[in-house]
């Protein structure tokens, strides 16, 4: 039987819950200075400006969800950007559906698959790197991140090539981040917890999977598809398709 790869598993209040991201060469100095001119001093180098982030739009028949993608994450940003630019997630499903927790897309099988078939084997055909950073990217609500092979078979945590997902999440307590922390072996920073206690996220995840980017609108769009009615793998009843494009700026049109 051909194994559901791309699902992520996770035990979540008491339910098993399966879902499945130099140039060298320096100004020459100017030769032959007349002496009594005075020495020119060197220009100052141009202050490094902070490259801006990538803007790109999920658009589904419930609106449209515009995402940021960081560059703290290069491997999974430039990634995305190919394949939404070679239209490659264009038709595709969000295939997976749980409510308070995530929606995941990303699968090239699901372009077209008949009602009811199990979907998340589908891939480019690589993997790429993992790029976790639970510190700085954490799976807030709104978190945009890569699903991935289980530890068993990938133990350096590679993210799909493709399947990615956005937390919905909910919010949590301080007593259940303690919960947390003590099961995972780890120490939330106090900006995962100001977000977990107030926003609400998926703190579960932390540590485990890349987070590449967020969403900055269409939030409300994706608590609608969050609560579609789904069968019982967690794909929606009616499809949910998505076509997905690079929001460009006026110097790259």
């Amino acid at each position: 039987m051909k194994k559901n790869i791309f699902l992520l598993s996770m035990i979540f209040f008491g339910a098993v819950v399966f879902y499945s991201c130099n140039n060298s060469n320096a100004s020459k100095s100017i030769a032959n200075q007349e002496v009594d001119k005075p020495e020119q001093s060197a220009p100052k180098p141009a202050e490094k400006q902070e490259q801006k982030e990538t803007l790109a739009k999920i658009h589904t028949e419930y609106g449209d969800i515009i995402v940021k993608l960081y560059n703290g994450t290069p491997k999974h940003r430039d990634n995305f950007i190919k394949l939404a630019d070679s239209g490659y997630y264009n038709g595709t499903l969000f295939h997976r559906v749980i409510q308070h927790f995530m929606i995941q897309g990303g699968d090239p099988d699901s372009k077209g698959a008949p009602a009811g078939v199990m979907l998340g084997n589908g891939d480019p055909g690589y993997t790429i790197p993992a790029e976790i950073m639970p510190d700085k990217y954490f799976h807030k609500r709104g978190a945009l991140a890569a699903a991935r092979l289980g530890d068993n078979v990938n133990p350096t945590r590679a993210s799909s090539g493709s399947q990615f997902y956005i937390v919905q999440g909910q919010v949590f307590n301080d007593t259940l981040l303690d919960f947390y922390e003590q099961k995972m072996g780890v120490k939330f920073t106090p900006q995962q917890r100001k977000a977990y206690t107030t926003v609400g996220g998926a703190p579960h995840l932390d540590g485990g999977y890349t987070v590449f980017g967020e969403v900055v609108k269409g939030m409300d769009v994706v608590d609608k598809i969050a609560a579609v009615k789904t069968d019982k793998n967690d794909r929606p009843l009616k499809d949910i398709k998505m076509d997905i494009s690079i929001i460009k700026t006026d110097n790259e049109k």
